[in-house]
């Protein structure tokens, strides 16, 4: 995904977390509704999410202009063989993990 796009969502959702407010006393125990607001909004995971891929994001492409710059031969070489998919993967996945 485009690191704009991430940014976009990532700013957004501060300003949904900033703006909305929820109150978690009222809460039953027995509704899924209840259940999924107290999962994922309240432990304001969307945000910690977009925030968490865009700084993995912005380290992949530090790691990859490093890698242009320093063994420009190598990169050159070896540009049409990287795979793009496993580093996307990583920074999908790592903000889930960490």
């Amino acid at each position: 995904m485009n690191q704009s796009v991430i940014d976009l969502c990532a700013s957004l959702f501060a300003i949904l977390t900033a703006v909305v407010e929820v109150d978690g006393t009222q809460m039953s125990h027995t509704s899924s509704w209840d259940q999924l607001v107290c999962q994922i909004w309240l432990t304001r995971l969307p945000l910690w999410t977009f925030l968490s891929t865009s700084t993995y994001g912005i380290i992949l492409t530090a790691l990859e202009r490093y890698a242009a710059v320093v063994y420009p031969v190598w990169y050159k070489v070896t540009e049409f063989l990287r795979p793009y998919v496993p580093l996307i993967s990583v920074e999908f996945i790592m903000p889930r993990v960490a």
